[in-house]
């Protein structure tokens, strides 16, 4: 099976070309915008940037994947609400030629989707669950699903929350990491203890991917960790995890925060139906630690 990867330099990227390019069954194409970071055991990559019709056009036509992994994405939630021309070409309009060039060449799709194309006002939420985006990100997100699911192609649409781990050259940061430097330079911190998360581990992420390619599964699914937490109830299991000063973290709540964009208070994920039908089966919040500290300390 011939899977074509966008966005390899991400984390979830990164832990997908780690998962799939030693696999004998697998052909990778890992494409990013720019030099591949990690290694690329077998496989080949491509220099793609998604927002270019002709790019995606000719590349898909070209290479002829079986399945499409679309990770790429602008994910930054309050960039999105200031820059929204960006956000809606690198979300939407994207995709969008990413579905045509999978219509043209008969090609399934997997698209990464979010917990922020909901309101929060209550959870954890399954997949019939009624989308109300509160920010532009959100807005972007859902119309790209809205886009996949009128397409007439093979599609799989996995909706993940709060993602964590640790890879090469990150271009950014995720709580995990933001808690564990800050505590270890004595850093004090403040943070949010009225949100709720269902935190997924990238590694569970990239194997929920390869289980839904594996398999052609059809539909939405929603995947995640088992574990509803605040992002307090996450820094204080990371201190107590990495041995690190409790007493630097103070709890707040998000009304003290001023950002650009809003964010759902309550989310979460009911995971049954990826543990069914894709037989997925994450980490616990713990185990997640202690397999990203294996892969910082060896």
């Amino acid at each position: 099976m011939k899977i074509l990867v966008t966005g390899s330099n991400g984390l979830l990227g990164q832990k997908l070309v780690g998962l799939i390019s030693p696999l004998p069954e697998f052909h990778l194409i890992a494409t990013a915008k720019s030099k591949l970071i990690p290694e690329l055991i077998r496989g080949e990559f491509y220099s793609l940037n998604i927002t270019d019709e002709k790019q995606v056009s000719e590349l898909i036509s070209t290479v002829k994947p079986d399945v499409v992994i679309n990770t790429a994405a602008m994910t930054q939630v309050d960039q999105c609400e200031t820059e929204k021309e960006k956000c809606w070409l690198a979300n939407v309009t994207a995709v969008e030629y990413i579905v045509d060039a999978c219509r043209e060449n008969n090609t399934h799709l997997i698209h990464l989707s979010t917990d922020f194309i909901f309101d929060g006002t209550h959870g954890p939420l399954d997949e019939n669950e009624k989308p109300n985006p509160l920010s532009y990100y959100g807005e972007s997100k859902l119309a790209a699903e809205t886009a996949i699911q009128k397409s007439n192609i093979n599609w799989t649409i996995l909706r993940t929350v709060l993602v964590y781990g640790v890879t090469k050259d990150m271009s950014r940061s995720n709580i995990v990491l933001w808690v564990k430097k800050s505590l270890e330079e004595g850093k004090k911190i403040n943070v949010v203890n009225d949100q709720w998360r269902t935190p997924t581990l990238a590694e569970d992420l990239a194997q929920a991917c390869l289980l839904a390619a594996r398999k052609k599964a059809n539909g939405i699914y929603h995947v995640s960790g088992n574990e509803l937490m605040t992002p307090y109830d996450i820094a204080l299991a990371t201190a107590e995890f990495f041995n690190l000063d409790k007493s630097l973290i103070s709890q707040t709540n998000s009304t003290k925060f001023t950002q650009p964009a809003r964010r759902p208070p309550k989310t979460g994920f009911i995971i049954d139906k990826a543990k069914r039908e894709l037989g997925y089966s994450p980490h616990s919040f713990k185990e997640g630690l202690a397999l990203l500290a294996k892969q910082l300390y060896g």
